[in-house]
């Protein structure tokens, strides 16, 4: 069987999933999915979870971690080591990779050359908590599979379609010609659940739908007939809401002030709006959004209530943008998995026609607004791996017509 193998590596943990490459030409969907997975850190050890398309485990193990820490090339051989004495002989035959920025050039998928490689290289400093782990694996399999194929799949792509306004700061023309501009996120999530969405609200899906991607990263996208017209992420990966551990939309002057008057390093504010902000720094307890709601401490409720109140305010900016507002869609692991927070959402939305049905809400059901909203409001789990697999049997597809064809448009 020849399989695409698809990767979503970070800093502490490698998502994965492995399709069947040689039936995608008979799917409607692309190629079927044969297992996904995750290689983490555990407290002191590395796990690997793997499970079939059903859900059923077809591995849970877990080994010392070096040091305590998560070594990616450990976790890349790991799982390279499982996949030899599981895959019943497959040949991989490709590997897509969630790649955070593509920056101005790459705003579709391509195969990955020594040229390109390179220039994602340039935007590690746009996305410094995803871009260095998203190269590293592909640097690490050109090395241990320098026959396979890889294939980036870029976040930024998906929101190419906005328009200039909607992608513009308002600074001189030089700079944004250098590429300082809004890219947005997250768009490979955006991407499937786009695709979902004529299926779970009908004709509202070619209205103005606003999508709520909240996890330990978070962000919100406006769509227009499915496409992207604005999002909270601007320039990097810390604008918009606040999140786990990044900061949000933040007035620049804080920054010149913790350079200026506070003595900081660049590196020590990077630290700060990056990893040191966000629920775990108004918290001061956890970045986890099921830990601080089971929490009675002050500053755990304070942290949620700001989570909120962000939420709603660029709710309301991103309505605006578009005029109104026909459905709101949750996703991602608080979006899906936090009923409580889903719930004060919207009511604060609810100046927008938005109204939910609790017991609906609670059962986390794919429908959760009430026969009163005017509204529609959804719970649509996403699926980056499916997406990036199936740009990857396009990108081969258009590869085996055209060797020349670098960008898989």
């Amino acid at each position: 069987m020849d399989v695409i193998l698809v990767l979503n590596a970070g800093s502490s943990s490698i998502k994965f999933a492995l399709f069947d490459a040689g039936r995608s030409k008979h799917s409607p969907h692309g190629a079927p999915l044969c297992a996904r997975g995750r290689i983490a850190l555990r407290g002191s050890q590395i796990e690997l979870v793997v499970t079939d398309p059903s859900g059923t485990a077809l591995e849970s193990s877990r080994s010392a971690a070096e040091h305590g820490s998560f070594d990616q090339d450990v976790a890349l051989a790991r799982l390279f080591a499982w996949l030899a004495a599981h895959g019943g002989g497959s040949t991989l035959v490709a590997v897509g990779h969630r790649v955070v920025h593509g920056g101005r050039q790459y705003t579709a998928p391509v195969r990955v050359t020594p040229v390109v490689l390179a220039e994602l290289e340039a935007l590690i400093a746009l996305a410094p908590l995803h871009q260095p782990y998203n190269l590293h694996a592909i640097r690490m399999l050109s090395q241990t599979q320098p026959t396979v194929p890889q294939f980036a799949c870029f976040d930024t792509a998906f929101h190419a379609t906005q328009p200039a306004l909607a992608q513009a700061y308002a600074l001189p023309v030089a700079i944004t010609a250098g590429g300082v501009r809004r890219y947005g996120f997250h768009g490979l999530s955006y991407e499937y659940i786009a695709a979902q969405l004529p299926r779970m609200l009908g004709n509202r899906a070619e209205g103005r739908v606003i999508v709520a991607h909240l996890g330990n990263g978070a962000s919100l996208c406006a769509l227009v007939k499915c496409a992207s017209v604005a999002s909270t992420m601007g320039f990097s990966t810390l604008d918009g809401l606040m999140m786990g551990t990044r900061c949000g939309a933040l007035d620049a002057a804080v920054v010149l002030h913790l350079l200026q008057q506070r003595g900081m390093t660049v590196s020590q504010v990077s630290d700060l709006l990056y990893r040191e902000s966000g629920l775990l720094g108004v918290s001061g307890i956890s970045s986890d959004m099921q830990v601080l709601l089971a929490s009675d401490a002050p500053a755990a409720a304070a942290a949620i209530a700001l989570f909120v109140y962000r939420i709603i305010c660029e709710i309301g900016a991103l309505s605006a943008a578009m005029g109104g507002l026909d459905a709101l869609v949750f996703s991602g692991g608080i979006g899906e998995h936090a009923a409580p927070i889903r719930a004060r959402i919207m009511d604060g939305c609810a100046w927008l026609g938005a109204r939910y049905d609790i017991d609906a809400n609670l059962r986390a059901h794919t429908r959760v607004d009430s026969a009163a909203s005017t509204v529609m409001l959804a719970i649509v789990p996403t699926d980056e791996e499916t997406v990036i697999a199936q740009h990857v049997v396009r990108c081969i597809a258009d590869q085996n017509g055209s060797a020349s064809e670098v960008s898989c448009r």
